[in-house]
């Protein structure tokens, strides 16, 4: 029951988190006007809002003028609510719950807007180490929360001089937000999977025809997979590493 509801405050936190993809990269308020159709621009009236429900009612279409609505809306608010009902499985109603729910809600938004658009907002990424931080602190664990973030950036900042701008502004600073969320050692494991998940997609897209060497391949996604693998088995795959090792 705990986890359904969960679902549930999850899916409303998703579609907030669209309203972000859609409105961030085109600097539009996010606070007025109120929630419209990007086709027709007729306002969405509240019932036909409703996260996941309003989608399958109304069959992905927009009620005035029948253009299509992108499955990524549902795809957000499905996947934030799974989420949320996953942290709250592991975690319980706990603070950790909470600042692991607000890194998934923050990476989300990452890795919709950096995937469309090839952009990580500076208003997800800012307000995001700050409360990674304070929400860190308010575990116990601020040293652990600044050193994490710090090295992170730091580390992405030596990758992006050294790449000549293979690693962009963007990419250092969602390093230091997960840093700040994750501490030590889980920031490690979760850069390490970016890493391996950005070169699998990278090989795969070129494999595929997809892409060329040529094209910009969006890390961002791949980081923010990376984080959220780490809070759900960080503590899992360092065990299994260091039975491994030693």
């Amino acid at each position: 029951m705990i986890e359904a509801v969960a679902f549930v405050f999850g899916a409303l936190f998703g579609s907030f988190a669209n309203v972000l993809i859609y409105r961030l990269p085109r600097r539009e308020s996010i606070v007025a006007p109120g929630s419209r159709c990007p086709a027709c621009g007729v306002p969405i009236r509240p019932w036909d809002n409703v996260p996941i429900v309003s989608f399958v009612v109304l069959r992905g279409r927009c009620r005035a003028c029948r253009a299509r609505i992108s499955p990524r809306y549902v795809i957000v608010e499905v996947v934030m609510g799974g989420l949320m009902a996953g942290l709250v499985c592991q975690f319980g109603l706990s603070l950790a719950a909470l600042r692991y729910g607000v890194l998934a809600f923050a990476l989300l938004v990452v890795f919709f807007t950096d995937l469309e658009h090839q952009i990580i907002p500076n208003a997800v990424t800012y307000p995001g180490i700050a409360a990674g931080v304070a929400l860190s602190a308010a575990a116990g664990h601020l040293a652990a929360s600044v050193i994490a973030a710090a090295s992170a950036g730091l580390v992405f900042l030596i990758l992006g001089i050294v790449s000549r701008g293979g690693m962009g502004g963007g990419d250092i600073k969602l390093a230091a937000m997960i840093g700040a969320f994750l501490g030590t050692p889980a920031v490690i494991v979760a850069l390490f999977l970016a890493v391996a998940l950005g070169a699998a997609a990278g090989l795969l897209l070129l494999a595929l025809r997809l892409r060329s060497r040529k094209d910009m391949i969006p890390f961002g996604p791949a980081m923010a997979a990376g984080a959220m693998i780490a809070v759900f088995g960080s503590d899992a795959i360092i065990n299994w590493y260091m039975s491994r090792m030693f």
